[in-house]
């Protein structure tokens, strides 16, 4: 457990003073490459300016998670009943996910007068397809033993979904989980980025347009160093959560032998 704070602390710690060397040493003006010293002081002097910024793009985040687990693992468990409902369905779900999100968040921004709204779905539409492909791949990854057991025993499909296919699955749909967490944070960015050229004050995203216009470089750094400790945040409590709900059955959560 503590390997596996200090490795990495000695890894950043290691990066970050090499940074400052680097930028000291060839005299890098902060205005191109800001110090992790002039990161840190924007950081610390405007550190109460990038908290409210920081919670709109968190809540926008985490609706946009919540929406994608509810409605990504309904979808999932519906293509899986059927091999004709995913072949009808799966491929529009591929579409709207290969298509790039910057292209559609400003159509949905003008189509939508709520920013939070527009944005949280600009968010959902990044992070629901992991949580459909690994709920449909876990749930056809039941063994096929034990679903021929299931049906000796006159199982019905209800009863095959609960107590086979849904534990099978389980896994698979954390991982696609974690893996959307940080895709909605994503979503959430790229749509404040597209609702501030518009000139509508959201989250980190616009303090960070805002902080190129000015060329405050620093401060854009700090808002991006929030960001990717919100996304590393985000992934973390999502494992803790998954790791809770397997760790007294699944192998992938249980403690290894020594």
């Amino acid at each position: 457990m503590i390997a596996r704070i200090v490795a990495p602390l000695i890894v950043g710690v290691a990066f970050l003073a090499l940074w400052e060397a680097a930028v000291r040493h060839f005299a890098v003006p902060a205005y191109v490459l800001p110090g992790p010293v002039a990161i840190a002081t924007a950081l610390w002097d405007d550190g109460l300016g990038f908290l409210l910024p920081l919670g709109v793009t968190l809540k926008i985040t985490f609706a946009a998670l919540a929406a994608a687990v509810v409605l990504g693992g309904a979808l999932g468990v519906l293509l899986a009943q059927s091999r004709w409902i995913e072949l009808s369905f799966l491929p529009y779900a591929v579409a709207l996910q290969v298509t790039p999100i910057v292209a559609i968040a400003p159509l949905i921004i003008i189509w939508i007068d709520d920013p939070f709204f527009a944005a949280t779905i600009c968010a959902w539409i990044v992070a629901f397809f992991p949580i459909v492909s690994n709920t449909t791949l876990g749930l056809r990854s039941a063994d096929r033993n034990l679903a021929d057991l299931f049906r000796l025993y006159r199982a019905s499909r209800w009863q095959t979904l609960r107590y086979l296919k849904l534990p099978t699955a389980l896994p698979y749909f954390f991982a696609g989980v974690r893996i959307s967490g940080g895709l909605a944070l994503i979503g959430a960015v790229v749509a404040e980025f597209v609702a501030g050229t518009g000139g509508t004050e959201t989250g980190l995203a616009f303090r960070i347009l805002e902080s190129g216009f000015r060329l405050q470089i620093p401060r854009m750094f700090a808002a991006l160093f929030l960001l990717a400790v919100a996304g590393v945040a985000i992934y973390l409590v999502l494992g803790w959560i998954a790791n809770l709900a397997l760790r007294h059955w699944h192998e992938s959560a249980l403690p290894e032998e020594r």
